[in-house]
């Protein structure tokens, strides 16, 4: 719960921040995007690898999902970038996106597992309110284009038409405002709140809400979406990884102490970046170095570049169900972690 409303929380706070820094509606600049994208957003992705790539355990598990996930992802990169650079970017937008959605259902779901709730009405109103949560914005995102921000690229979400928006808000407040009910109803009648459930529903449409429909700019797009995202991960896997550790080998044990675990998360992420920068971007010679002319291997780097990415999103959907991950117990049986996440 302090990891989602304390993430929440710093979203808000930098919109403020930059309100007073007068960058509100701009651009999000070098003191934001390191923070933000560099350190949390890119690292995020190589969380996956204390899940997965650094447990031998684990690894050799399910060796065949692990090593054709990646391999098939890379072959699709190429030929969907062979195809279009707009193809390859719009497809890896939309995958993106759909793994953000998922992610606060997710959430939701964890709490939902931890409080023992299993009445189909009541999943059908959460679920709708989590994904209206996300959608909306979406959909208002789409309808209202072009925005002065975007996922990866300009031009990489195609246009909807307004009606689109005008049919799923009155859905979003419908959704929104059974949830606000039943959750009500649950804390002042039943005495039976869940409060990491309730965080997590109302972080997610304040959030989502300010960063793509109250403001239009990537600066407030990038310190909500990434904020709140990225942190509740990278605190789930470390989480994960420190009551993994006793099972796994002296090398897990040692990367899973927290602060070579951040470390590690930010090495990977700033070697991805520096290969990014100097090969495509050519954005911040100040943090990454002077540019390299890799233009005619565009068509094997790009896809190559966003295989962290692309493998993360598709792991993502195998690695937290708990079904077929019966170490995950830890997270709906433990007090502490209810606590902390």
């Amino acid at each position: 719960m302090c990891v989602f409303l304390g993430s929440a929380l710093l979203s808000l706070a930098l919109l403020w921040v930059g309100s007073r820094a007068g960058v509100l509606n701009e651009d999000a600049p070098d003191w934001a995007w390191v923070p933000a994208v560099l350190l949390l957003d890119v690292a995020h992705v190589y969380a996956t690898a204390f899940r997965v790539y650094f447990d031998a355990e684990e690894l050799k598990r399910r060796a065949w999902l692990y090593g054709l996930a990646p391999a098939i992802a890379l072959a699709l990169g190429v030929a969907l970038y062979s195809e279009s650079d707009a193809l390859f970017w719009r497809s890896l937008a939309y995958l993106a996106v759909f793994h953000f959605v998922r992610q606060q259902y997710g959430w939701v779901a964890m709490y939902r597992a931890r409080a023992g709730e299993r009445g189909r009405a009541g999943w059908l109103i959460d679920a709708a309110a989590v994904y209206m949560a996300t959608l909306y914005p979406l959909a208002y995102w789409h309808a209202h284009l072009p925005r002065r921000f975007w996922w990866f690229l300009a031009g990489d979400f195609a246009q909807a038409p307004l009606w689109v928006e005008t049919v799923a808000f009155p859905i979003y407040c419908l959704a929104l405002g059974a949830y606000a009910v039943r959750s009500a109803h649950a804390w002042l009648v039943r005495g039976e709140g869940n409060p990491g459930k309730d965080i997590v529903v109302a972080t997610t449409a304040v959030c989502w809400y300010a960063g793509i429909v109250a403001f239009n700019s990537d600066y407030a797009f990038t310190v909500t979406n990434v904020v709140i995202h990225g942190v509740p991960y990278i605190a789930l896997v470390w989480w994960y990884a420190r009551a993994r550790a006793p099972q796994t080998g002296r090398v897990y044990r040692s990367l899973s102490r927290w602060p070579i675990f951040l470390a590690t998360l930010w090495l990977m992420a700033y070697v991805e970046e520096l290969f990014w920068d100097r090969g495509l971007w050519h954005e911040r010679a100040w943090l990454f170095g002077a540019a390299w002319d890799l233009s005619a291997l565009k068509v094997f780097l790009v896809p190559l570049l966003a295989l962290p990415q692309m493998t993360h999103y598709i792991l993502d959907g195998f690695v937290w169900r708990r079904r077929s991950n019966p170490q995950l117990s830890v997270f709906t049986s433990a007090p502490a972690t209810a606590r902390e996440l």
